[in-house]
């Protein structure tokens, strides 16, 4: 069990009770889309995330994506942190059927994983020393469409194909991409991932 010191948004009960095996820390749901006509359950997790940080972490379909935004709409992006869970095709024990997309949910996910993914979205653990941050200036929205991850006419593919290999979701948008390779990765990595290196180290 690892303790964190940001609380954490999920969409539903089942996703909170596979979480709370993995972390101890405030874990809140949104009800899934209950969150759009709910003023007070998005002024508890504005309170929490100014309080303490808040890390979204909703199902990698697009309903978690249209959720997720709602939130990032709400919520100052300096206490957020956003977490994702990979595209893992399949069903949960308790459902008769898989959903809309197929996709497993936060519920699906091993602990293994959700722990990885947290760490992947900066959480604080706060049984370990803060990680040591890599120096060098982050990537620029500029640099990817140099990389031809946005603006191109090829680029949606290409960015599927990058968030395939990171076993990020496929509807994430390219700022989010880049917010991850900014958040999880040094310059040097990151420009590896995009294959820039190449292009923007000089002779």
């Amino acid at each position: 069990m690892f303790h964190i010191r940001e609380a954490i948004v999920v969409e539903g009960r089942y996703d909170k009770n596979t979480l709370s095996q993995v972390v101890d820390t405030l874990i809140l749901e949104t009800g899934g889309f209950q969150i759009f006509k709910d003023p007070e359950k998005m002024a508890l997790l504005q309170r929490a995330a100014r309080r303490r940080g808040l890390i979204v972490l909703t199902d990698s379909d697009g309903a978690g994506f249209v959720i997720r935004n709602r939130i990032k709409g709400a919520v100052p992006a300096q206490f957020l942190k956003h977490a994702y869970i990979p595209d893992v095709y399949g069903k949960e024990r308790r459902k008769r059927r898989p959903g809309k997309e197929g996709k497993l949910g936060v519920e699906g996910m091993p602990p293994a994983v959700l722990e990885e993914v947290l760490r992947r979205a900066g959480a604080t653990f706060l049984e370990e020393d803060a990680p040591e941050r890599r120096g060098g200036p982050p990537l620029t929205k500029g640099e990817l469409f140099a990389a031809g991850l946005s603006g191109g006419p090829d680029s949606a593919e290409k960015r599927r194909t990058l968030l395939k290999r990171l076993e990020l979701p496929e509807h994430m948008s390219a700022n989010a991409l880049l917010a991850v390779l900014n958040g999880c990765y040094s310059r040097e990595e990151a420009q590896e991932l995009c294959r820039l290196k190449e292009e923007t180290t000089g002779p």
